[in-house]
């Protein structure tokens, strides 16, 4: 599992390999158009800023057009209208409206270079996005189910959507917020020292660096409180898609008062670390203004007290006034643009921490597809078991021939689901081989292999989809024809051509809409679609009535003609008429013969009928 960046320090101050790892996506080698497009970006954020940092001196000089006569200098200023002959206030004044134009020209220009770099660069973060998020989702269904097994659904979600909307923000900030924030605070500490000398540059770098230095300092304090609102936040999300994904179990044990209690603590958790979280940024704001403000007052004294002296104009007052607007109009937003990369930093290596999970199953180099001439399966003394301290299958071994009916019996937790998943290569042995037509299926491809087996799970599973989207999902491409004709052998066409929308008609979440029979006819419709030689059922009637449960072992009868079947179950009376029962028995295999040889054994099969056809009140001779 990645680690939790809300106690992990490592995953929590690693932001620079985060950063590293990020860059790439900042520059995609593989696009030239985009990186032009970053290109031409970087080159508006330069004029743009040339432009603002010009609007200063038409400030400048329309103010002291205003104030300083033709004839006067920068102590000959008055409060009233300028005491000049009116040529000289003629000429004043257009000078004046001159810089006046071009102030507001050049804030225009400024504006509309900002909105031409954001129309540029936007095709650059969201290809970005998409393409993490593409590579993010196609990492996970690469993992192992012990992964998908341990992890909440919900949690990993939430890591994938934070991590994906970080890199559009991350993008922008780093290009259009920090650079430029930084080639300004050159320009102006420049400026500065051209016009009023060292003294005023002093003090704005100290104020600089206090405030960034105070901004760090109060926005690590935050990011813990903030990783354990994310976390708290998650927790909120998992407990609630939980609960509604169980909501019919809640409902069997009248559970809704302490699923909401469970809930409401959840939620009553994020909403105190969300208070510490938000109360952290107002202190964080207030301690940002004074420092601001002690600057702003200090610098535009100095600058009354030189107009005093008559070594500055009241132009010079704006001057320092607007330059130190403009300086801190984006250092305002450090403490936001700072918590932004501290978090996306964070949510990223969150999100990359899933990346780096090590797929467990996968296909050796170079390795070759699966050909299947005749489908028989074999288990050559398998070792295997979840935890290294927990084995279940002990060395077991057997053989299911090509075109045969063979079922795999067994208490409870002797190991049947566990050859399933083995068959698909969920996950590997510890030890032995597992062939199918002489091939280990360790050394073909994961693809091949699954292609070449079709299951029908005792809960069939079917998206939110339509049933015509469902029964196609088995064959990608398949066409109309072959859903049609799936659904027929799998005897649902009539069923689904009662339905007002046929095939058209929406199935719901896991297919909550459709009875349990109907579902599993769905999914022999899907695996018929798929049209595997070998098929795996995996107590596919274990949920269903009597009645239904005859009509699908019917289905499944006619579907498993001239295949291998691979026959997981429960109740017995459903695979009476294998040609081969195998019983599993912790992990190896007891016994194996047919219904009437095993019966006839008296062992661990026969004890297992008799229980069976005792709770049934069916006599052993009626089944025999």
């Amino acid at each position: 599992m990645p680690p939790d960046t809300a106690t992990d320090p490592n995953a929590r101050h690693d932001g620079w390999r985060t950063l590293r790892r990020f860059l790439p996506y900042l520059w995609p080698r593989d696009n030239p158009a985009l990186r032009w497009r970053i290109v031409v970006a970087l080159m508006l954020v330069l004029a743009g800023k040339a432009v603002t940092l010009a609007l200063p001196y038409a400030y400048k000089r329309a103010i002291d057009a205003m104030t300083i006569p033709a004839t006067g200098s920068a102590a000959q200023t008055t409060i009233g209208p300028i005491a000049a002959s009116p040529a000289a206030n003629n000429a004043a004044l257009g000078v004046a409206l001159m810089f006046v134009l071009a102030y507001a020209l050049g804030r225009f220009t400024g504006v509309a270079f900002d909105n031409f770099r954001n129309i540029v660069f936007e095709r650059v973060g969201q290809d970005a996005t998409r393409a993490l998020a593409e590579g993010v989702f196609a990492r996970l269904h690469r993992l192992s189910l012990r992964f998908h097994l341990a992890r909440r659904t919900g949690e990993v979600t939430k890591v994938i959507e934070r991590g994906t909307k970080s890199i559009d923000t991350m993008l922008y900030f780093l290009l259009f917020n920090i650079a430029p924030t930084v080639i300004e605070l050159t320009a102006v500490t420049i400026i500065f020292y051209t016009h009023f000398g060292w003294g005023l540059v002093g003090a704005t770098m100290a104020a600089v660096i206090a405030y960034v230095v105070a901004t760090r300092i109060i926005t690590e304090w935050r990011s813990h409180l903030r990783e354990k609102m994310n976390r708290l936040d998650g927790q909120a999300l998992s407990r609630a898609v939980d609960s509604l994904l169980n909501y019919e179990t809640v409902k069997y044990f009248g559970a809704e008062e302490r699923e909401q209690k469970r809930y409401a603590m959840a939620t009553g958790a994020y909403a105190e670390a969300a208070v510490k979280s938000e109360n952290s940024l107002g202190l964080l704001n207030i301690v940002q203004a004074l420092i601001v403000n002690l600057l702003m007052g200090g610098a535009m004294a100095y600058t009354v007290w030189g107009w005093s002296q008559g070594k500055l104009t009241v132009g010079d007052l704006v001057f320092v006034n607007t330059y130190l607007t403009q300086l801190f109009r984006p250092l305002d937003m450090l403490g936001m643009v700072y918590r932004t990369i501290r978090q996306g930093l964070i949510d990223m290596a969150a999100m990359f921490a899933l990346m780096d999970q090590s797929v467990e199953v996968s296909d050796k180099p170079g390795a070759p597809a699966l050909i299947i001439g005749r489908p028989g399966i074999v288990f050559e003394d398998v070792w295997f078991g979840y935890d290294e301290d927990r084995t279940i299958l002990h060395g077991l071994s057997f053989e299911v021939a090509a075109g045969t009916r063979v079922a795999l019996v067994g208490p409870s937790g002797a190991g049947k689901s566990t050859i399933a998943r083995l068959l698909f290569r969920f996950y590997d042995p510890w030890r032995g081989r597992i062939l199918i037509d002489g091939q280990d299926i360790a050394g073909v491809t994961q693809a091949s292999l699954r292609a070449a087996i079709g299951i029908v799970p005792q809960d069939s599973v079917l998206f939110n989809d339509t049933i015509g989207y469902n029964i196609a999902y088995g064959r990608n491409g398949a066409t109309m024809l072959d859903v049609e004709a799936a659904s027929r052998g799998a005897a649902i066409s009539e069923f689904i051509n009662r339905l007002p929308h046929g095939f058209d008609t929406e199935v719901g979440e896991r297919g909550l809409k459709l009875s349990g029979g109907e579902k599993q006819r769905v999914a022999i419709a899907r695996t018929l679609v798929k049209n595997p030689p070998i098929l795996l059922f995996d107590e596919a009637t274990s949920a269903l009535d009597s009645r239904t449960e005859q009509e699908i072992l019917g289905t499944m009868r006619n579907v498993a003609q001239d295949r291998t079947t691979l026959s997981i179950a429960h109740r017995l009376s459903t695979i009476v008429d294998s040609d081969r029962i195998l019983v599993l028995d912790q992990g190896v295999l007891a016994e194996a013969g047919s219904h009437l040889e095993l019966l006839k054994r008296d062992g661990l099969y026969a004890e297992m009928w008799a229980r069976q056809a005792a709770e049934s009140n069916e006599p052993e001779e009626v089944a025999e």
